[in-house]
């Protein structure tokens, strides 16, 4: 700041002389009308009344001047940012409606159009298989039955001749629940529930039984502790393994499409007897075991199929008739009636059927996951 003249000479100090003053103001002024928008005139504000725009500079200079002087500088400079102002606050103005009624244009919402603010849901893709499971079954004449995860050890084991002695009961393969001498497990599969259907009603006997299963095994892309099976049970007078085997056909082709069945290979489980390994028809090459490929050029060759590995055939389950034991145990005529039953995993279904090569996702919650299902698989 320069300092007080002492004798009364205004025009030494430069940014009082009129002409200055003059020109400041009329640069504003012309700033002011050539702002175009709200965020223009901001700018303006701040270059040409802000603290270090000129005619602010040449306020601060007033108090160099000796006091003769203050009064005459003090309201050329008055004038000048008043002028500046009034000018500022009617742009403002203007801009202020110009902005309002662009906005009105630009961002109308036609409130008669239909809305989706609210997304539409998703559920669980095991959840919708297992019902739509449930209903291949009841159209064909059957029932859904169910009962708890939390089970007896003798209808998890024993009444589905799974003897003290037998693997399936140690650490290894079975949640224990406590104290021990409950005798409580969580059941390990659904077949339980088929003991306490035969145990609780009269053949003939035609029930399918989805639900969560529990088991000692590693997380991974494979293996869950939490799975979920799909087991059937049929009960009636003259039942052989031609009717599992059409049931099973029927099954296959419902889930995977026309034309695909299924083969048996002899196995062994406790509580059927004969026992078989149900394979399916691979659905991506229909059994030939190889697929037509086209690479860059467009040539078209055969390659061994992924999906079966080239064997045409791709493991599902398991399944056979029903061990007399085990009917003797739920109290039928082992006699008079047979039965046959088949289980297998209702994710490693859904796998098959969509391409899913990890079954993580099933239990991670991810609703992009979820949502790619829809309301049907």
């Amino acid at each position: 700041m320069s300092g007080p003249n002492t004798d009364y000479d205004p025009v030494e100090v430069t940014p009082l002389k009129s002409e200055e003053v003059d020109a400041a103001r009329d640069a504003a002024l012309a700033a002011i009308a050539a702002a175009t928008d709200l965020d223009a005139l901001k700018q303006v504000r701040i270059e040409h009344t802000g603290d270090r725009s000129p005619l602010a500079l040449a306020n601060r200079e007033i108090g160099a001047l000796p006091p003769q002087a203050r009064k005459e500088a003090g309201q050329r400079i008055g004038q000048a940012r008043g002028a500046v102002n009034q000018a500022l606050a009617a742009r403002q103005t203007l801009l202020d409606v110009e902005h309002e009624e662009r906005m009105l244009v630009e961002e109308t919402v036609d409130v008669t159009l239909p809305t989706d603010r609210i997304p539409a849901g998703a559920r669980h893709p095991i959840t919708t298989a297992s019902e739509m499971i449930a209903d291949i079954f009841v159209a064909m004449g059957w029932e859904v039955a169910e009962g708890p995860v939390i089970e007896a050890e003798w209808l998890n084991f024993d009444a589905l001749n799974l003897g003290p002695d037998h693997p399936a009961r140690t650490m290894q393969d079975t949640f224990w629940t406590d104290p021990p001498e409950d005798h409580t497990v969580l059941r390990t599969h659904t077949s339980p529930v088929q003991a306490r259907t035969m145990l609780t009603r009269e053949p003939p006997i035609y029930v399918v039984c989805p639900g969560r299963v529990f088991r000692t095994d590693e997380y991974d892309a494979t293996h869950s502790p939490v799975f979920h099976q799909v087991e059937g049970l049929v009960v009636d007078e003259g039942i052989s393994m031609a009717h599992l085997k059409g049931t099973l056909d029927h099954f296959a082709s419902a889930m995977f499409g026309e034309g695909i069945t299924t083969r048996f290979r002899p196995s062994y489980f406790p509580f059927t007897e004969p026992s078989a390994e149900v394979d399916l028809t691979c659905f991506v090459c229909r059994g030939s075991g190889v697929v037509t490929v086209g690479d860059v050029s467009g040539t078209e060759h055969q390659t061994p199929c992924r999906t079966c590995r080239g064997e045409g055939w791709i493991e599902w389950g398991g399944c056979g008739i029903v061990n007399p034991r085990v009917l003797t145990a739920c109290g039928v005529d082992s006699g008079r009636f047979s039965g046959f039953a088949f289980g297998m995993g209702i994710d490693r279904t859904l796998m098959f059927r969509h391409g899913i090569d990890d079954l993580r996702v099933f239990f991670e919650g991810d609703l992009r996951f979820t949502t790619a299902f829809g309301s049907e698989i």
